[in-house]
């Protein structure tokens, strides 16, 4: 790559995804139909384009033609809520996120606490004309009259929330452009002061959703909605969910939103998780909670991995145990109790196995088999003393093996 005068060139945020731009062209930094443009002082962006020369302007024009590999920036849930108070009076916000992380309820939230009353349309079940009004004849012209749902007789500003709008189909979708757009129903004018919010799930999310056409993406700011396990460790707190859940949560965080499986079965999102919690509290109440039960309700609900680890967890009584991650920082805050020890170095095992281990140092890797009791630690090392080699474990390795052999 031949570095040059950057400043020349037209540069992309990192939110886009694909783009086109005007720039003048400096041909040390064009070649092969590559262009080259560079994020502060070391992060660069490689994009393939076609090159079109304009000459009344004395410009080329370049039509991007491959994606960015950059991350697209996320919002946690509390986040979305901030940006929806301050601006949806004005602009229109798209929620996206794979299903179940609680985006309906945020929005719900965001206007009770702004004062307003919240109108809410499920996408997949309204048709055009519930959108555009019927028509009556008022003289010699025909007059569409809006529907009460969307353009309320008080007058008042209320919270005008699209779920599920993504599944919409495309007709649906153009009835609303000049809602979005415009705040208008027709020749009706929505209250100033009304929010205009849509959410969904994203096309790879397998939720029956459609491709968004180009003009309605033009019609709105689209946040993409993250998990943040702290802000549902809150919010469960605040809400009732049980203690074993939240415990095996703190345990494993990743379990609270697990990638959506190929086929179709019950996969672990927060939804899930508080489904399975008020599910356990219905049970308990009749007295039919036992192993059995659990199991069933937890393998109905979440993920399988999740809820064999999870039921396990409940069987043994161990509630009360940190992130894997703090006892390999710190090998002291491990329990004293055998069944939650032995329990919680089997799941270090298997972190091993999967390669989750990669992120610590040698030297924190090495800290955590040194300072283990010698049964905890050949139980790590049986049968595994490549793969803990290879995360750099080589002085602990040495070490244990002296330690038994005597030399």
């Amino acid at each position: 790559m031949v570095e040059n005068e950057w400043s020349n060139y037209l540069l992309f945020s990192k939110r886009d995804q694909s783009s086109s731009a005007v720039f003048p062209v400096t041909s040390s930094l064009v070649t092969s139909q590559c262009l080259w443009l560079r994020f502060g002082s070391s992060e660069t962006l490689e994009i393939r384009a076609n090159l079109f020369w304009t000459p009344e302007l004395g410009l080329f024009s370049m039509k991007s033609t491959a994606n960015c590999n950059l991350e697209i920036e996320t919002v946690t849930l509390s986040e979305a809520r901030a940006m929806i108070s301050c601006m949806a009076h004005e602009q229109s916000i798209l929620l996206l996120s794979a299903p179940g992380i609680g985006k309906s309820d945020s929005v719900i939230q965001a206007a009770e606490n702004a004062g307003l009353p919240c109108r809410s349309l499920l996408g997949t079940q309204i048709a055009p004309e519930d959108v555009s009004g019927i028509p009556r004849i008022i003289g010699e012209r025909s007059v569409f009259c809006p529907p009460r749902m969307l353009l309320p007789e008080d007058g008042k500003p209320f919270c005008l929330f699209l779920d599920e709008f993504p599944a919409s189909n495309p007709e649906i979708q153009k009835a609303f452009y000049s809602v979005l757009l415009e705040r208008r129903i027709g020749e009706h004018k929505l209250p100033m002061g009304t929010w205009v919010v849509a959410a969904g799930n994203r096309v790879e999310d397998r939720a029956l959703v459609r491709s968004l056409s180009s003009a309605l993406v033009n019609r709105v700011i689209i946040l993409n909605v993250r998990v943040d396990q702290q802000e549902w460790l809150q919010w469960a707190s605040e809400n009732g969910i049980r203690r074993e859940i939240v415990a095996f949560v703190l345990f494993q965080p990743e379990s609270l939103m697990r990638v959506i499986p190929d086929v179709p079965q019950p996969f672990s999102t927060p939804r899930a998780w508080a489904s399975l919690s008020r599910a356990m509290d219905l049970a308990e109440q009749a007295g039919i909670l036992n192993e059995r039960t659990r199991r069933a309700l937890a393998f109905g609900r979440v993920s399988p991995e999740d809820a064999a680890i999870f039921c396990a967890m409940v069987e043994e009584s161990i509630d009360c145990i940190l992130p894997l991650k703090e006892y390999i920082l710190d090998p002291s805050k491990l329990p004293i109790e055998a069944t939650a020890r032995w329990f919680i170095l089997n799941r270090i095992r298997l972190m091993l196995d999967g390669g989750e281990l990669n992120k610590f140092s040698p030297g924190q890797v090495n800290h955590f088999l040194t300072n283990l009791p010698s049964e905890n630690c050949h139980v790590l090392l049986l049968d595994r003393v490549k793969e803990w080699g290879m995360l750099g474990a080589s002085d602990a390795i040495l070490s244990k093996l002296k330690e038994l052999t005597g030399l």
